[in-house]
Formats: structure tokens, sequence, C-alpha cells
């Protein structure tokens, strides 16, 4: 429904600049808390998948793409991200610049009923600052051109930053109205600040309705986000908005299981001071490659692997992740700018946990004897995590807990294994290859 000029007035004066030039624009934002992948707002339609601008063609006439950027595809190819802050989901222009121009070929002149925005991020790069320009000529000007003078019609200008409070979540903008028959769209995209490199708006998706089109259909997610609550104080949130079909195995059968071992694997690997992440994001990713990554206490998951091993390795991969929320050895170069964390104590820690106690049943870090003799006890991984279990059985289950403590206070040095064991580092290593040796 077009909304008059007057109507959109008390809504526009909450943002800085939002220039009615043909038609209306209304702006809405979700906050973080109450965004979700549907993208759903009160005031702006959602995004739909059937638009005009899905066989459109774009065009980077100005600017340059950030390298982790999704590509000009993420604008029109009616998806979405699933989380606030996924840059290959997003379209962005490269830090330090001040963003670019977007030339839209529809293909052939066409009614426009509406054109409408999507952006999110949970900082400085959710607001969008852009001028929409219409034409009949694909002749894109230059940027230090002023395209109503090249013979492009000013549609809209376009600044959703709040005047005050916070900026990052969802914002939505749809230009309805009078916006014309038109085959090409010209947006001149600027960035949102300059404090840093880091002000280009993360766009999500870029919708195109014509008049008397087919019927908008919105973008399907389906998925879920729920939030489960853990000893009354911790929470975490499975997000399968991106994913519907392992929303009921995240129910089922993974809930079940962070409720039981979130608890110990930070009581576990506690140190003086230091609370673990009490607010927990597992999202599972359409598109990912691999296996699962963490960073802070964000873990990602890759759904093309875990459809397939739900079965099998799925929740140990988790309690694997789950480990790398609460060792946060970021926080070491905080107090140490030249802390050593090395990788395989990392990774070896977090399988120590779930091959030894989380699945010990599962057997899943014995050594096949073809591998004893090239093992090290710093392979990392499931090696790593044999020689911490053996550590472990031959000098105290407190070994690995202060291991942990030092790396995370920035404080760890292999001399720390004398102290604890009364053996150095590589005596370690050969009093386990031998203890391997005999076992066969």
């Amino acid at each position: 429904m077009m909304m008059s000029r007057t109507k959109c007035l008390p809504l526009l004066l909450a943002f800085q600049c939002a220039n009615l030039v043909s038609g209306g624009i209304v702006i809405d934002r979700n906050a973080p808390e109450q965004a979700t992948a549907a993208f759903s707002f009160s005031r702006v339609p959602s995004p739909c998948r059937n638009d005009a601008a899905t066989q459109a063609r774009f065009i980077l006439v100005e600017g340059c793409l950030d390298s982790h950027s999704g590509g000009l595809d993420k604008l029109h190819d009616g998806k979405l991200p699933a989380d606030e802050d996924e840059p290959s989901s997003n379209f962005f222009f490269a830090p330090g610049t001040d963003g670019g121009r977007i030339l839209v070929d529809l293909g052939r002149p066409m009614e426009i009923q509406q054109v409408n925005t999507y952006s999110w991020h949970p900082g400085s790069r959710a607001p969008q600052v852009y001028k929409l320009y219409a034409s009949e000529s694909a002749a894109a000007p230059p940027r230090d051109a002023d395209p109503v003078a090249c013979g492009w019609r000013l549609v809209a200008n376009v600044d959703t930053r709040p005047a005050t409070g916070p900026v990052g979540g969802q914002h939505g903008v749809s230009i309805d109205g009078t916006i014309g028959r038109c085959r090409y769209l010209l947006f001149d995209v600027h960035r949102t600040e300059d404090k840093d490199p880091f002000g280009n708006t993360f766009y999500s998706e870029l919708d195109v309705i014509e008049h008397g089109g087919p019927a908008p259909e919105p973008v399907v997610t389906g998925g879920a986000r729920e939030t489960i609550t853990i000893d009354g104080k911790y929470q975490v949130t499975l997000d399968t908005t991106e994913t519907p079909d392992l929303t009921q195995w995240a129910r089922d059968e993974l809930a079940p299981v962070l409720r039981e071992w979130y608890p110990k694997i930070a009581d576990l690997l506690a140190s003086p001071g230091y609370i673990a992440p009490r607010h927990i994001r597992i999202v599972f990713s359409r598109d990912m490659d691999g296996v699962a990554a963490t960073g802070g206490s964000r873990i990602r998951c890759a759904a093309k692997w875990f459809r397939k091993n739900l079965r099998g390795e799925a929740k140990g991969c988790v309690i694997h992740e789950l480990v790398h929320v609460v060792q946060q050895y970021g926080l070491a170069r905080r107090a140490n700018p030249n802390a050593n964390t090395p990788g395989w104590l990392v990774e070896g820690i977090a399988d120590y946990v779930r091959w030894f106690l989380y699945e010990p049943q599962s057997r899943g870090a014995e050594l096949a004897k073809r591998h004893v003799a090239t093992a090290r006890y710093d392979d990392g991984y499931r090696v790593s995590a044999n020689f911490l279990n053996w550590v472990t059985q031959t000098h105290g289950p407190a070994v690995v807990p202060k291991i942990n403590a030092a790396l995370r206070e920035g404080r760890y040095q292999d001399e720390l294994w004398q102290k604890l064991t009364g053996r150095a580092l590589p005596e370690l290593g050969e009093d386990w290859k031998k203890s391997l040796i005999e076992k066969r």
C-alpha cells in the first residue's frame, strides 16, 4: 500500500535523512535481539524471491568489492543470511572506501511499483545510505558526475542511520509509489561512517516489484531460532532458520546434550576469575563448507556435513566446538601480547574432552598400530587428545585444567609440563609413545 508523505513523516523523524523525491519512503529497523533470518518488519515488506531483480543483471560500475563479500549476486539471489554477521551472504564494498555505484539492468522497460532494500549487521554496517536513480539509458555516469545532469532521474535519497541510539540490527527500506517506467536503476551507495575502515553496509537483498507483475513470494526460511536456558545461567540459541530440516534434530537430539555438557565443560576448564560465556549461538549454515568453526561464543555448523553425520559424529563435533567456546584463548593476548597458544593444544584439548570424556565408548581417538611409530604428541586433534588422556591417567586429572588456565591467561610455556608432572614435554612425549608400543 502506498503511504502518503504525511503518514511517513513521524517514522522518518527518527532517522537523519530520507528524502521523498518520488513517491514515498518507508524505513524500518529490527533491533539485534529481534532480528531473524525471515527479515520480518512491521512497516516494510519481507524480501521476496520472484521479483523483477531476480532475473536482472547487476553491474558494479564504480567502487571495489570487498574480498570477503559474497558478491553482487547476493543482492538478488532470493536467499538471506541466517545470522547478523555473515560476510559471504551479503554484498559490501571494500574497507576504507566510500561505497560505489551499482547498475541494475532489468532487461526491459517496466513500470516499477516498489524498490525494497535490506541489510543486517550488529554494528555500523547495518544502516543504509544511498541515492536511487532511474533511466531508460544504460550509460552510468562516473562517480564524480551528477547522474541528473547526465539524464538520470533521482528517485530517492535514503539514509537509515538513527539520529541517536544503537544502529545495529536489520534495516529495511521500501521506496513506493510513482517510481515510473524505466529499464535501468542506479544505486549510488555511501558508507555509514569513516571513523574506521569498516563503514560499508552489509546489503542482504534488493527487490524490484513490477506494477502488475506476479504477486511477491516471500523468501522461505522455515527453520527456527530457539533458545534453551541451562542451570539458570547459560543460554544457548539453536539457529536453524536456514536449514529447517535440522530443526527437529537440534531440538530433540542436540539440546539435551548441550544442557548436560556445557556446564560440565565450563567446570572442567574453569580458572580463577574467569566466567565462561553465558550466551552461545549455534548456527547451522546452508552454504558452509567443511565441518564447523567457532569464533568467540558463536559456532557455525556446515549443514551439508551434519546431514550426513546425524547418527554418527554430529553431536560429538558440537562438543568439540563448545570446548573452543569455553577456552577463549584469545584473552591470552590481552594479558600478554606475546602469549604462546600452540594449535596442537587448542585442538588437542577440545578432542580430549570429546573423545575421552563425552564419548569414550566410541574409541575415536585410539591410535591404530600402523600410526604409532609416526605419532607425535603435538600432532593435534585426536593424536594430541590421546597424549593428553595418557598424561591425565599417568600424572593426574589436574594437569589438563592447569594447562588450559595457563593458555587462557597468557602464561603458557612448555616448561610448565615439568612443573606439573616432573617430566619435560619431550620426555612426556617419549613416555607416551612407549606406552602405546607396550599396548600392542
